[in-house]
């Protein structure tokens, strides 16, 4: 591939590329939530089953109100979903995107 200054064409083609300002804006909060290891062992956990706050505290050693402030969070941005049995929430990944995301960022960290 030989290298050289763009041309005024290939300088517009790729300001067509550019996406919105809010865009952007949008896709750096959902990194963001990528961004906190507390997040992380969640996404870890959530990736694998479906489960309530308390197994949570557990399998993480926190408290009930640090889970839960985290889980907001990621409710908030769509990253996980939350229902209803009985007197417990059980959370699970929103979608197969989450999922992926957070699968390509672990595979590139242990190349």
């Amino acid at each position: 591939m030989e290298l050289h200054e763009l041309n005024q064409d290939e300088i517009t083609q790729l300001e067509e590329k550019l996406l919105d300002e809010d865009e952007y804006r949008d896709l750096a909060m959902l990194f963001k939530m990528f961004a906190d290891p507390t997040r992380l062992r969640i996404f870890t956990v959530l990736s694998e089953k479906t489960v309530c706050v308390d197994d949570l505290k557990e399998i993480l050693g926190m408290s009930q109100s640090a889970i839960s402030h985290q889980l907001s969070s990621l409710r908030k941005m769509n990253l996980v979903k939350s229902h209803k049995v009985g007197k417990n929430s059980y959370y699970s990944l929103s979608d197969d995107h989450v999922m992926e995301i957070f699968k390509q960022a672990l595979t590139h960290v242990n190349e």
